[in-house]
């Protein structure tokens, strides 16, 4: 069992070494204004975001929830180029991030609520492991269907909720991260809550 453990976390290593300067210049051409650098990053931060959200729930109770900016942060750390990265890379890479943890959650969360539609289990698994958001499974699929809308209408409000609901980044953070003031991003937060309750309240008096 060890010596299988070895062998794949030495594939995985060798895996991410190799990669790792492409997904940097990938950050670099999306800092650059490529339009296609988000989506050739997007499907490798969301396979690895998976692997370590699995790996962190086996080691918890089901019921745990995750600690998504410390899934991103750890996800950056293990798959971008340190020695070529830079701060906006750091950005680019955090809101490509958070939109990756949006989907991945919001995906379990369909599969919930199909699933007690369905009669079925409670409890859906994301193979091995699960999320807690059993109770709040509707809800969850509500807000991204009026977040997809409201970033159709105003991007940034929506990349600010992306970053802050899913990718669990405080307010200095995203200062940090945005380059907006604190005062600023909680302006825009409250708009951005404000409207999402709106359209959800529409949606489902």
């Amino acid at each position: 069992m060890l010596r299988s453990i070895l062998v794949r976390m030495s594939t995985i290593s060798e895996r991410m070494s190799s990669t790792a300067p492409d997904l940097t210049q990938l950050l670099l051409d999306l800092g650059n204004g490529r339009a296609d650098a988000e989506a050739e990053l997007f499907p490798f931060v969301y396979q690895e975001l998976q692997m370590i959200a699995r790996m962190r729930l086996r080691q918890h109770q089901p019921s745990a929830t995750l600690d998504t900016v410390a899934l991103i942060h750890e996800a950056y750390l293990r798959i971008i180029d340190q020695t070529s990265a830079s701060w906006e890379n750091r950005a680019h890479f955090f809101a490509v991030a958070s939109r990756a943890m949006r989907f991945i959650i919001i995906d379990y969360a369909r599969k919930q609520s199909a699933e007690k539609r369905g009669g079925g289990k409670q409890v859906v698994s994301l193979d091995e492991a699960m999320f807690a958001v059993e109770d709040r499974a509707a809800h969850l699929v509500a807000l991204d269907e009026a977040l997809a809308q409201l970033s159709e209408q105003n991007p940034r409000l929506g990349a600010l909720v992306e970053y802050k609901y899913f990718g669990g980044f405080s307010y200095d953070e995203l200062a940090a991260i945005t380059g907006r003031s604190v005062p600023t991003l909680k302006r825009d937060w409250a708009r951005a809550r404000a409207w999402l309750y709106h359209s959800m309240s529409q949606a489902n008096p």
